[in-house]
């Protein structure tokens, strides 16, 4: 399979979406976000999902959807809970290179106050402290590039994208 696809992973935040879009719009390439092929398969929305069948569910969810995954020339954006997929991380880096948006759990924090309704899986009992340390090392193993976005505008972070590909 042809890997000219980009794959972003990262936290909740990091611009997986939003820097996706405008970096495949640069870059002559087409947009994907797996969240929302997740919320069409599942006919439910994210938050919904993990609230009414549970995070387990949510995983092997969201696991299939990225194995049925068959793209050329696409900036992917995925969930930030993929990583705990090692079936799903396998696909995604045949598909092509894996992109890490890292952020300190600080910027996280500032830029997200919708946690309850954004379809963020945090197991039971665990703070989003805890989901942050648990996912850090995942997103290192995985990621063929890494770019710190903490101190990025949206602009910085897709020329570092495409500086990163190109």
């Amino acid at each position: 399979m042809d890997k000219s696809n980009i794959i972003l992973i990262g936290m909740p935040g990091s611009g997986k979406s939003t820097c996706g879009v405008i970096a495949a719009k640069v870059m002559l390439k087409n947009f994907f976000d797996t969240d929302l092929l997740l919320q069409g398969l599942e006919r439910s929305r994210l938050q919904e999902l993990i609230d009414e069948k549970g995070n387990d569910y949510f995983y092997k969810a969201e696991e299939n959807a990225i194995l049925s995954l068959k793209l050329e020339a696409t900036v992917i954006a995925t969930g930030g809970s993929v990583i705990y997929s090692e079936k799903a991380m396998k696909h995604l880096k045949e598909l092509g290179t894996v992109i890490y948006l890292h952020l300190s759990y600080e910027t996280m924090m500032k830029r997200i106050n919708n946690f309850t309704t954004r379809g963020i899986v945090v197991k039971n009992g665990s703070t989003l402290k805890d989901m942050y340390d648990e996912r850090l090392p995942l997103y290192e193993k995985y990621a063929d590039k890494i770019i710190d976005c903490d101190n990025n505008t949206v602009e910085e972070t897709v020329e570092m994208i495409v500086r990163s590909v190109c």
